[in-house]
């Protein structure tokens, strides 16, 4: 992380306006700062409703002191007109940009003098070395999730064979169609996911609100209703000759369970990976929970109503019940109850997390026994199903990140935004497509595909979006 200093007089126009752009531009890979020779004690107002403009809050901001940064080296100290008021400050870099104070000039001028803070920003962060070695890498498993549900559709389909006895009888522990090992595996996986879910960070939605409104569109008015589309198009026509046709409806509905509720666990890995503002993903994750409990259900509904598939209410509403109310409530229970103890939530985490990933692949493995048969009298289906989900990550990425573009946010924040409203809550999915629709259907071979390329996919929205930057802030 590179630690940016920007100093003018009073600290109350250009040097904040800096730190709040370093800030939104530079996310996760810098901190920023600022202060005054002479700070006025005050935030000029016409300086947080410029700021406002573009979608940045300096409501929260003060004026400070130089006494006030510490003194921990800085990377690069930028000062912005306070000549020989400013001491040296040691850094590895130093530049002094002459700007107008603009606290008497016209608000076209006001304007401008933001605009150039800005552009000089953005030249700045592009010339500070990157820490490669700053940017957390994704763990053995995540990189190599594919790897491994590869291998645990050969070990399922292998053992469904060698024992079909005893998957036959695991397969019929149920309760009111939820059946009771792949309910205790899918707890195991999402509980200590949504222990990371701050609700406390709602309150931060003002700031960045285009990136928010962008990807609250995308998730929830674009996705789920394009991939129903894309489902029709694909599995109803140009692919129906190739697939069994008493799976169609069930390999669509499997493809709208998993488009219908945006990720939350491994965004936080993906908006790390493109420096992503950190905030803005735990904020927009809190709200996508939020409106999951009440929009999941409808939707999913509306989709397969439209789809003419048959929709049975009562199965799905315990669905969201068992898989996203009651494991919300516990995690977020247990949640403030660790915090109360310094680091204790983040140890719990870290050892609950080789059990989350361990359930996952025993979850696949059961799946792949009771679908194996099916797949090896029809080794194309996965492929075909693949196709739809890949066009639908592509596009609601490009859609997001375009759209943020547009709007004028900060790349830290269309980064994970395009991450956030083209990845999938593949564990709800296969969850719901098994108490739906059972094991051996379509709908729950749909969902592990979206499972089997989530990764692939997503590194590669994460390496045009890193490689897209200087475009991106071209504007």
């Amino acid at each position: 992380m590179k630690r940016i200093l920007f100093v003018c007089v009073e600290n109350s126009n250009r040097s904040q306006m800096a730190e709040a752009f370093a800030r939104a531009h530079g996310g996760a890979r810098v901190e920023a700062h600022s202060a005054g020779s002479r700070p006025s004690g005050s935030i000029n107002p016409r300086a947080v409703k410029m700021m406002a403009e573009r979608g940045i809050d300096l409501g929260a901001q003060h004026s400070k002191s130089l006494q006030d940064v510490g003194d921990e080296p800085f990377d690069a100290v930028v000062t912005m007109g306070c000549g020989d008021a400013c001491p040296w400050i040691p850094a590895a870099r130093r530049e002094d940009w002459a700007l107008p104070d603009p606290k008497h000039l016209s608000d076209d001028g006001f304007r401008a003098v933001r605009d150039e803070i800005e552009s000089r920003v953005q030249a700045l962060l592009r010339k500070l070395p990157t820490n490669a070695a700053s940017k957390p890498a994704l763990g053995a498993f995540e990189r190599w999730l594919s790897l491994w549900v590869g291998l645990c559709i050969l070990a399922g389909i292998g053992i469904g064979r060698l024992f079909p006895q005893a998957f036959q009888a695991l397969g019929a522990m149920q309760i009111a169609h939820i059946n009771l090992p792949i309910g205790v595996l899918i707890w195991l996986m999402i509980v200590p996911m949504l222990m990371r879910v701050d609700f406390g960070s709602l309150g931060a939605v003002r700031q960045h609100w285009r990136g928010f409104g962008v990807t609250l569109f995308v998730n929830w008015a674009v996705k789920p209703f394009s991939m129903a589309l894309l489902g029709w198009i694909f599995i109803r026509h140009l692919f129906a000759q190739w697939l069994p046709p008493e799976q169609h409806d069930s390999y669509i509905a499997g493809l709208i369970l998993l488009a219908a509720a945006p990720c939350t666990a491994m965004v936080f890995v993906w908006s790390q990976l493109v420096d992503g503002e950190p905030n803005f993903t735990l904020t927009q994750v809190a709200l996508n929970d939020t409106i999951m409990v009440f929009a999941f259900a409808p939707i999913v509904a509306l989709l397969l109503g439209v789809a003419a598939i048959a929709v049975p209410w009562a199965t799905l509403l315990l669905s969201v019940a068992l898989y996203i109310v009651l494991p919300l409530a516990l995690a977020q229970a247990v949640r403030v109850r660790l915090r109360r103890s310094r680091g204790t939530l983040e140890a719990v985490l870290r050892a609950l997390h080789p059990l989350s990933l361990l359930a996952l692949l025993a979850t696949l493995v059961l799946l792949f026994a009771f679908q194996g048969e099916a797949i090896m009298r029809q080794p194309l289906v996965i492929a075909l199903l693949a196709v739809p989900i890949t066009i639908q990550v592509v596009f609601n990425a490009a859609l997001a990140y375009g759209l943020n573009r547009l709007g004028g946010e900060a790349h830290c924040v269309a980064g994970p935004s395009a991450l956030i409203g083209a990845s999938n809550f593949f564990e709800l999915a296969v969850a719901t497509a098994i108490a739906l629709f059972g094991f051996q259907s379509g709908a729950a071979l749909a969902t592990v595909v979206g499972v089997l390329i989530e990764v692939p996919l997503m590194l590669g929205v994460v390496a045009v979006v890193n490689r897209s930057r200087v475009w991106y802030e071209k504007r």
